[in-house]
């Protein structure tokens, strides 16, 4: 006689299977609905989808591009530049983040000027850019920093500020010098905004690459979805901009799963609740 239980499905699992579900749906419904409106060619007076190409034909452009040895040279170029900006970004904004939470003279003397540049467009500092940097490529790694820069900069402010006070007291309470509440108590603390604002930044410095690499005449993603927009090459249009949207997507998951792993504690103060 067979005494075994039988297997039961995980019940973790099948939610998780669910939402991917879901998600697959979505999707897939957003890419029925544009099909639908384009071979329609549906004309709501205020949006119209007359000149706007159908899934198959950027499908077909996705596919010439993806066959093109262009490609690697477009995706390389592009990636180096929001990485190197949003690598200089992360290490600005997080440093002046840390010091202007903790330092209300900082805060008073930085945070102004800061928050005066901050509504500038990245489109607006290309003529500067070009002017401050010997080359267009320092330029383009420039307004993705800039794009990058002050998300990573407001939260990591803001992780700081909202530190505990009364851990702090306690710490103090217990001996403890500045340095060591400094790295035991504010910056685990901080240590969820900071990562927010990196996976914001990450995808703001992707959102600014068609604005960096129209100084460029060459090679990226930015400039040939840019190119292509010249020149009303519709499809190719769209496939630029799924190739940033897709790759900003995956970047920022990418920072945000790298920033879950470092703060286990986070996650168990989470499933607590």
């Amino acid at each position: 006689m067979d005494t075994t239980a039988p297997r039961t499905l995980d019940p973790a699992l099948l939610r998780r299977a669910g939402r991917l579900l879901l998600r697959a749906l979505s999707l897939a419904a957003c890419v029925a609905a544009w099909q639908w409106a384009s071979t329609h060619h549906l004309d709501l007076g205020l949006v119209s989808f007359q000149n706007v190409p159908s899934p198959k034909d950027v499908l077909d452009a996705a596919t010439t591009l993806i066959e093109s040895p262009k490609l690697a040279l477009h995706l390389k170029a592009s990636v180096w530049r929001v990485f190197a900006g949003f690598v200089a970004a992360g290490i600005v904004g997080i440093g002046l983040g840390l010091f202007i939470g903790r330092s209300r003279l900082l805060e008073d003397v930085l945070l102004p000027p800061l928050e005066m540049l901050r509504p500038i467009p990245a489109v607006a500092w290309i003529p500067l850019a070009i002017l401050m940097f010997p080359s267009s490529e320092l330029s383009m790694v420039f307004i993705t920093f800039i794009g990058a820069l002050f998300p990573i900069l407001l939260n990591t402010v803001h992780g700081v500020e909202g530190a505990d006070p009364r851990l702090v007291a306690s710490s103090r309470s217990l001996g403890a010098g500045r340095w060591t509440i400094f790295s035991e108590v504010i910056l685990p603390a901080a240590a969820p905004n900071i990562v927010t604002g990196l996976s914001i930044g990450m995808g703001t410095a992707w959102f600014c690459l068609v604005t960096a690499e129209m100084i460029s005449g060459q090679f990226g993603i930015g400039y040939y979805t840019w190119a292509a927009y010249t020149i009303q090459n519709y499809p190719d249009i769209v496939v630029g901009m799924l190739f940033i949207g897709v790759i900003g997507m995956g970047s920022s998951a990418l920072v945000k799963k790298i920033g879950d792993l470092a703060m286990p504690w986070y996650h168990m103060q989470r499933k607590k609740r």
